[in-house]
């Protein structure tokens, strides 16, 4: 049996499996005696494209073997610390995202797009920070904007997804919010004005994210970015969701989180 790599965020490892993506996520969602169950959002990782010196792979195939009798070796803690950093964005094969009952939904990476459409944009961070901000700046800016290791306040890499606003995105002020499911809209409302004001590019909504990812109010898919550039991994349609992957979208639909 082979054995995967994992870029576990929530929280953030680095994961060798004998499971294949699905069998993994349903794995780590469900939990077992050892742990509760919960949400998972992981990267696949080639494991030609990590550099050598960056994780002890030798050790990690020794550890990650079969049980006795023959079953497969689930998970093996490989680090814990600073795992995004050391994985090259080339070596993030697929995203996978997990709902709480285990239906696992999988992304392949693509070629960042910019839609050129002008409006405030609402970031979920993932890793290796968790704050959501509202930004002027589309992901691709946003990602180097939060790398830039001139600025005071800067990460080395970060993953984050972009939310939907839906009137807000134009207006803060819009008496129609169409049910979004975010705690304090008052709160929402008045980083949007600050935003809009001018000066600081962000502003922080939340600092940490709270509660379970709402997979359903993500507008267009997660990012993965850096001062070298942007990876995407855009969700499928609403309509694609509908036809094709129908179990894993009304399990996301009925999670309740912030």
């Amino acid at each position: 049996m082979p054995t995967h790599l994992y870029l576990s965020l929530i929280p953030e490892a680095l994961i060798a499996s004998m499971l294949e993506p699905e069998d993994f996520g349903l794995y780590y969602a469900i939990g077992s005696a050892k742990r509760s169950r919960g949400q998972a959002v992981f990267f696949s990782l080639d494991r030609d494209k990590l550099p050598p010196a960056s994780f002890p792979l030798a050790e990690i195939d020794a550890k990650c073997v079969p049980h006795p009798d023959g079953r497969p070796k689930t998970s093996v803690y490989a680090s814990i610390y600073r795992v995004l950093e050391r994985v090259p964005r080339e070596a993030l094969k697929a995203l996978h995202l997990a709902t709480d009952d285990g239906r696992v939904l999988t992304i392949e990476a693509s070629e960042f797009v910019a839609d050129g459409e002008d409006r405030t944009h609402l970031y979920q961070e993932f890793c290796p920070v968790g704050p959501r901000v509202v930004s002027r700046l589309n992901p691709a800016e946003f990602a180097t904007f939060i790398t830039d290791a001139t600025q005071p306040i800067h990460v080395p890499r970060i993953v984050f997804a972009e939310l939907t606003l839906g009137n807000l995105k134009n207006d803060p002020d819009h008496q129609d919010i169409d049910n979004l499911p975010y705690p304090n809209i008052g709160h929402l409302r008045d980083c949007l004005r600050e935003l809009n004001a001018g000066g600081s590019p962000t502003k922080t909504v939340l600092r940490q994210m709270t509660g379970e990812v709402l997979f359903r109010t993500i507008r267009n898919g997660f990012f993965v970015g850096d001062t070298s550039g942007i990876s995407a991994f855009y969700l499928p349609t609403r309509d694609e969701l509908e036809r094709e992957h129908l179990a894993w979208w009304r399990s996301a639909q009925s999670t309740f989180g912030h």
